[in-house]
């Protein structure tokens, strides 16, 4: 786990920074393709986000040339902190991943402070 600043609107001309804590993508990784092969829909809230993963289905999405709706899992929150992986060209092919981190400012490092001298 990584603790970083994000970004975040709080109202429509105001911005918050708050601390976050993020997952080490290796292991949002394996726990994705742990899901994958048993290839059951699951959600619940893992390292602390709401994640979720869908397996592959063969009808495909609406208003697609795909054949085939590709398996899928997501990790976070749009506009905090998000990852995905999609096994767009199959289930037996590696996933394409999307990260949307873009409302991370900083990582963040706890020191102490004395607050009196």
């Amino acid at each position: 786990m990584v603790a970083f600043k994000a970004k975040i609107q709080t109202y429509l001309d105001t911005f918050s920074f708050i601390p976050i804590i993020t997952p080490d993508l290796a292991e949002v990784r394996a726990l994705a393709h742990q899901l994958h092969t048993k290839g059951k829909i699951w959600q619940g809230e893992i390292f602390g986000w709401q994640a979720e993963y869908h397996p592959e289905r063969s009808v495909p999405p609406l208003d697609s040339k795909m054949t085939f709706t590709p398996a899928d899992f997501c990790i976070g929150e749009s506009g905090i902190w998000f990852f995905s992986l999609m096994w767009e060209h199959g289930k037996d092919q590696e996933p394409l991943e999307f990260l949307d981190d873009h409302s991370i400012v900083n990582r963040l490092v706890f020191e102490q402070e004395k607050i009196f001298a």
